[in-house]
Parts: structure tokens; C-alpha cells; sequence
């Protein structure tokens, strides 16, 4: 079952910002986004969505345009079309916009909905854009483009319009621990150097690249993981890479108490049980609400140290992220410690 990569671009700025918002609109906005692992960027589409082993994908198609009209929404459709007709199995197609006219919607004040909200006017017209659009595109057979297999696409079509702003996207990660959320400012920044980062995984060329199975689209890099962005958005708030070489200034006291020989193989096994605790997704909500309580006694009694901060968290918060031992713990406090400290 080949796979050839077509149709792939870069995009202007605006185009950009709307592809991140869709990123963390996978990662945070369905009752499904758990289970996506990798962000493939401009691959299969402008996004596609993958579990962990390629079993499952989320294709998103992406347009920033404001007031789309009912044509002009599906001519935007071809791409997911496309891979609609291949033999790739996509579980779900999306289109995510940044805004569409007011003669395209029954109910206006649906966001997220299917075809089912779309006027019968609007519907013609939609489909006559994507028929059009589909004839125009050499990547797609005349002979696919039949009532019946627009109808049947159309009927599996998500359609998401872009209702926040990108800080939104972005406080959504942690949005349940409002103690840690920073000001509006570092959000934008934080969104900003995220849509850089997906950008930047353009920069290889793949058009007319052929692959046999989903996971092959790994093997060239043009993807993020929940994991890294997860991790990103913790080094933003607390201004360091929290598994960087070297012990933490806040640990050193801690550190220097170990025995010689063994304090390499301790300093790992904490950074590992940090990297446990950040990533693990059955207990993301245990792990930022630990890293709230931190980071607000810290803020609270700036003169505490490593010690005196993890006496002060509760226990129950503690036991609550099982990825961690008390030497871990304290490891982390040291470098949520530091980082708040530096940063101020």
C-alpha cells in the first residue's frame, strides 16, 4: 500500500501560527488526545496526529484564512480528499480554520461540528469547491471524484474553527494548575518559539518521497512528540533544561553527602525519574499539580532550602506522582528552585 508524498509547502506566518494552533489543539482539545504520541509535520498533510506505534491518525488540514467562504472551504479540503482516497487509513479528517462566513453554519455558535451544521446551500456550494479544486490537482484520479465518494468523505469531515488565542493553546497544557501558569506574555513567547520549532521541521524536502507503511514517515524526521513539547513548556516556566548536564546549585549540598564512586549513577537515576514523572500520561495531572505545589512555596519562602521545601509539600501531593523517590524529588525541587531564582 505506497504512500507518495505530494503537495507539500512552506507557509507565512499566519499559516504557521494556524498549524501550532492545531498542534495543540490535537494535544489538548479532544477526549481522544491522550492517545496521540507524534505531530508529523507537513507530511501527509499540514498535521497529522500518530499514537505511539502508527496504529491510528488524526490528519489536519490547516487554513488561517478568517471569513472562508462555503466554496472556499472546500476547495481547503482536497488535501484531506486525497488521503481520503489513498490506502492509508486515516481515523479521523480535520479541517481546522481560522474563521468561515455566516451562510455556512445552521447553528453559529457551534465551533466544532460536521456536516450535519452546514446549510443545504452552503453544502452545494461546498461541494462544488472541492470538486473543482480535486479536477485541478494532478495528485488525485478523475476518476475518484464521484457523488459517492464526496459524499462519503464529507461525512467523515471534522470541522474546528480557530475560537482562541494562542496563549490559550498554550495554558491549556497546565491549564488545571493555575499557580504555575505564567503571565500572557511568556505564553505568546512560549507559542511563538513552538511554531518556530514545527517550521524548522520543514526544512527537508520530501516531495515524491514513496512509503509502504505509516511509520515510515518517522524516518524523516519532520515530527514532534507530546513528550518534547510537554518538556519544552516545563524548561520555558522554570528557565532551564530540567535533565541538563551538571547538579543543580540548590543539590550540591545534597550531592556532596553521596558517596564518591556512586554519585554519577545516583545524579542519573534521579534525572531519570524526572524524565518518568514528566512523561508519563497517567499521572500528568499529579505531576503539575507537584510541580505547583513547588514552585509556590519557592515563590512563598524564597529563603527555604532544598530540604525545608520538600518538608513543606504534602504528603499526599507527593505520593500522588509515583514516578518519584524522595532523592528525586529533591533533585527536581533543586532545579525548579534554581530556575525561579535565576529567573528573578
Amino acid at each position: 500500500m505506497p504512500y507518495t508524498v505530494k503537495s507539500s509547502e512552506k507557509t507565512r506566518k499566519s499559516g504557521a501560527d494556524g498549524e501550532t494552533k492545531a498542534l495543540l489543539y490535537l494535544m489538548n482539545f479532544r477526549s481522544d488526545s491522550d492517545e496521540i504520541h507524534y505531530f508529523i509535520v507537513d507530511f501527509f498533510n499540514d498535521l497529522t496526529g500518530m499514537d505511539r506505534f502508527s496504529t491510528k491518525l488524526w490528519d489536519i488540514q490547516s487554513k488561517a484564512a478568517k471569513n472562508n467562504s462555503p466554496k472556499a472551504i472546500g476547495k481547503e479540503l482536497v488535501t484531506l480528499f486525497k488521503n481520503y482516497l489513498s490506502e492509508f487509513e486515516f481515523a479521523y479528517y480535520i479541517l481546522f480554520v481560522g474563521g468561515v462566513s455566516n451562510t455556512l453554519r445552521i447553528d453559529a455558535t457551534l465551533n466544532t461540528f460536521d456536516i450535519s451544521n452546514i446549510t443545504t446551500s452552503a453544502m452545494l456550494k461546498l461541494k462544488e469547491g472541492l470538486e473543482e479544486e480535486a479536477n485541478e490537482k494532478g495528485y488525485i484520479d478523475n476518476q475518484d471524484i464521484t457523488d459517492e465518494n464526496i459524499m462519503d468523505f464529507l461525512s467523515k469531515v471534522l470541522f474546528v474553527i480557530d475560537d482562541k488565542e494562542p496563549s490559550e493553546y498554550v495554558k491549556a497544557i497546565i491549564k488545571n494548575h493555575p499557580g504555575i501558569i505564567p503571565e500572557k506574555q511568556i505564553l505568546d513567547a512560549i507559542f511563538n518559539e513552538l511554531s518556530e520549532e514545527q517550521s524548522g521541521k520543514k526544512n527537508s524536502n520530501v516531495e515524491g518521497i514513496t512509503i509502504q507503511t505509516t511509520d515510515e514517515a518517522l524516518n524523516y524526521c519532520r515530527h514532534l512528540t507530546n513528550n518534547e513539547i510537554r518538556l519544552f513548556v516545563l524548561q520555558r516556566i522554570i528557565n532551564r533544561n530540567p535533565v541538563e548536564k551538571g547538579v543543580p546549585t540548590s543539590f550540591i549540598p545534597i550531592y556532596n553527602t553521596w558517596v564518591p564512586e556512586h554519585q554519577k549513577d545516583m545524579l542519573d537515576e534521579c534525572k531519570q525519574s524526572l524524565c518518568r514523572a514528566l512523561f508519563n500520561k497517567n499521572a500528568a495531572n499529579s505531576f503539575w499539580a507537584l510541580f505547583e505545589s513547588i514552585y509556590d512555596t519557592i515563590v512563598k519562602y524564597p529563603q527555604y532550602d532544598v530540604q525545608q521545601i520538600y518538608l513543606s509539600i504534602d504528603n499526599g501531593v507527593k505520593n500522588s506522582s509515583p514516578d518519584f523517590d524522595i532523592l528525586s524529588l529533591k533533585y527536581f525541587i533543586a532545579v525548579v528552585k534554581d530556575g525561579v531564582q535565576d529567573d528573578n
